[in-house]
């Protein structure tokens, strides 16, 4: 009697893409010495197609570029491409265009990201508070 082939089971799609992102990142924030402003081109490896020139002085530009690298780009490019004041500034924003399992390799691995964005999500979630009543008229 011939028995059925019962492959050993592996790591799960998640594993892997969250062991990719882990093998990928600084070891610490501080090695993110990317530029600040101006323009940046991207290389081919990291957008192979549609826009690769990036304007740094522009908020959404600057956004996309970090979408991609922190997406596609190898620790080479992390550390060359991304700015660690520019990347705690976006992470509230930038965690929410990224694959989850991006967001939790930093958050995990750099844990004063995750703070700013829980902040920055109870602030903007917050009532805003009515205004002082003034003097009551004797």
């Amino acid at each position: 009697m011939v028995t059925p082939y019962s492959p050993t089971p592996g790591p799960s799609a998640a594993e892997v893409l969250r062991a990719r992102y882990a093998g990928r990142l600084p070891a610490a924030l501080d090695e993110l010495a990317g530029p600040e402003h101006g323009v940046v081109e991207l290389p081919l490896h990291i957008a192979w197609s549609g826009l690769r020139s990036y304007d740094l002085d522009r908020p959404r530009l600057r956004m996309g570029l970090y979408r991609t690298v922190l997406a596609e780009g190898q620790h080479e490019d992390l550390v060359k491409l991304l700015h660690r004041d520019l990347l705690a500034a976006q992470w509230p924003v930038l965690r929410t265009l990224v694959s989850r399992h991006v967001r939790q390799v930093w958050e995990e691995t750099f844990p004063e990201l995750a703070p700013a964005s829980a902040a920055a999500a109870a602030s903007a979630a917050a009532p805003a508070s009515s205004p002082a009543a003034g003097p009551a008229a004797a």
